[in-house]
């Protein structure tokens, strides 16, 4: 089989040619390109000059080569290692299959001629091209060259040498200094696998028999590896020290953090361990310092409730409550508020347990519960630092919630967190904690409730048949399905197999008015979430997750597990 080697061509006349861009538009991108270092055709397609499948299906025609969608290609995973991950991901590339007489390749840019050639060189076969979407072919890279292997191979060489007789805290098993002992190359590998698939945390659970390794993606728990339950000793023994952590104390929970750095990201990893029966367990939340913050308008809240909520963060005084449970990404909402307050006018302090994220000109005081530095009592010194904007990481106590209310009365503008199901019954909340009535109506501006569900993998969504137990659930709930076509996805290599790929959040906002305030002021609690309920611009949870179900971007199972069981 005779295969051409590619012909170079100067992509940016031969699309001038095609009249797919003018010259001028041409000469745009190339001064704009010397600022960002993209590739002309990202260049063009980011200025919106072309679509990606515009460019890819002209540069398929001219080279006379396949255009492959690989979002549901089958690929190998042996296959596509024939080019090692370094070189996939430098010349955005990728293998698609292996004949006997050639090797078919996938590439974002075939006119890199440098590329082919060394290609070339490294699988020792002819080439054949075909060009595939960039994006779609980083997800399949990241999908496929995984660390899973290589966590077990070094998992299995540090249980033989624990078997072999070696101590579990010896130096050549714990030391910080010691880069090539198999639990620092186990944990390095662990993290840098985890970080590739954007997961949130680390579980590291010891039992009689093993020792499951788990990662949190897209908020479900997969399990990573399980492996001798003999060398969690010695991670756990290393995690301490890197934590700055007692490593001889094992019957106390402990807490800790550290930072380092992972495939170019800045991770900052939050530590907990537990002690369990049969040794400690581990969890890790990572942080990713290098991935920016989201600003309002990336969140996903509509356009119309987003105005709300800018409304009553630019108040000059009064409180703004966030709640929902523990990962819903309360604290990714009130940092993209704060991103919006913070300028030079303005002076914010923030009272965390712990910091998460450091703030450029924000005052942020983490508390420290072990020299009693309580919320309440960083609060008392904080309203004496004349702020304009106060962060309180979470109402706890009665005296934090008191506090607050009252600086919120007294020319602060306080935004905090709280852990209940919807916006209605965090204000219900606060007066079950203590709280007086007519602190919370003469200080409450808005109640912002929000959860995170998971998107439908985009690349294996079908249709969704709901079997009559769901229909039943879904109209208990007060919807109706009769007319509307659901999806769901099948799994793939692109989710790992699980249906979903990202998430997405959903948000309820109830805003205080006179009537409202007057109500909760003379503490007529029943009156109050009746009236909340039936304002015509409040629209509960549970209906933003239907939404999205109808549109295709999340599944019913996601709208069942937000709204079973919530007081409609």
């Amino acid at each position: 089989m005779a295969i051409e080697r590619p012909k170079k061509i100067r992509l940016g006349d031969l699309l001038v040619e095609q009249k797919a861009i003018t010259e001028e538009q041409l000469m745009a991108a190339l001064d704009a390109q010397k600022s960002t270092g993209n590739k002309l055709g990202r260049e063009l397609i980011e200025s919106g000059y072309l679509t990606e499948d515009q460019l890819l299906g002209i540069l398929a025609e001219q080279l006379n080569i396949e255009f492959i969608d690989i979002r549901n290609y089958s690929i190998d995973p042996e296959t596509i290692k024939r080019i090692p991950e370094v070189q996939a991901r430098r010349f955005r590339v990728i293998v698609l299959a292996e004949e006997p007489d050639h090797v078919l390749i996938g590439m974002a840019d075939p006119t890199n001629i440098f590329a082919y050639d060394e290609l070339s060189l490294l699988i020792g076969k002819p080439l054949k091209l075909a060009v595939v979407k960039e994006d779609d072919l980083l997800k399949a890279i990241d999908s496929i060259y995984r660390r899973t292997a290589e966590i077990s191979n070094f998992a299995a060489e540090l249980g033989q040498q624990i078997s072999a007789g070696e101590s579990t805290t010896t130096d050549r098993t714990i030391n910080e200094g010691v880069a090539d002992a198999p639990v620092v190359k186990l944990l390095q590998t662990m993290l840098e696998d985890a970080v590739q698939v954007n997961a949130s945390d680390i579980h590291i659970e010891p039992d009689i028999s093993e020792l499951r390794i788990r990662f949190r993606i897209d908020g479900t728990l997969r399990v990573q590896t399980t492996t001798d339950h003999r060398i969690a000793g010695a991670l756990i023994s290393r995690l301490k020290l890197m934590s700055g952590l007692d490593i001889s104390e094992k019957r106390i929970p402990q807490d800790g953090r550290f930072h380092l750095d992972v495939r170019g990201h800045q991770i900052d990893v939050r530590l907990s361990t537990l002690p369990l029966p049969d040794g400690e367990s581990a969890v890790m939340r990572l942080l990713n310092q290098s991935a920016g913050f989201l600003g309002v308008d990336q969140l996903g809240m509509p356009v119309e409730m987003a105005q709300k909520v800018r409304k009553v963060a630019h108040s000059p005084h009064g409180l703004m409550l966030v709640t929902g449970p523990t990962g819903s990404g309360k604290t990714t909402t009130l940092y993209a508020l704060l991103g919006e307050l913070n300028n030079p006018e303005v002076k914010i302090i923030t009272v965390e347990d712990p910091v998460e994220y450091r703030l450029n000109g924000v005052n942020q005081v983490q508390v420290n519960p072990k020299v009693e530095l309580t919320f309440s009592k960083v609060l008392r010194s904080v309203l004496r630092q004349d702020p304009d904007v106060v962060l309180i990481g979470e109402m706890r106590d009665k005296e934090t919630i008191e506090i607050g209310l009252r600086a919120s009365m007294t020319g602060h503008f306080v935004m905090s967190t709280l852990h209940t199901n919807d916006a209605i019954s965090s204000a219900l909340r606060l007066i079950d904690m203590g709280a007086e009535p007519y602190l919370i109506a003469g200080a409450l501006r808005g109640i912002l409730a929000q959860r995170l569900i998971r998107r439908i993998c985009a690349s294996c969504a079908a249709t969704d048949t709901l079997d009559t137990a769901t229909k039943l659930m879904l109209e208990d709930m007060g919807d109706e399905v009769d007319g509307i076509t659901f999806k769901r996805g099948n799994g793939c290599r692109n989710c790992n197999n699980t249906g979903y790929q990202g998430r997405i959040g959903i948000y309820e906002f109830l805003e205080m008015d006179a009537e409202l305030i007057e109500t909760l002021h003379n503490g007529a609690l029943m009156d109050f979430s009746r009236m909340a309920k039936s304002r015509p611009e409040f629209k509960p949870l549970k209906q933003s997750a239907f939404e999205l179900a109808v549109k295709g971007i999340t599944t019913i199972d996601e709208v069942v597990k937000v709204g079973y069981g919530m007081e409609m």
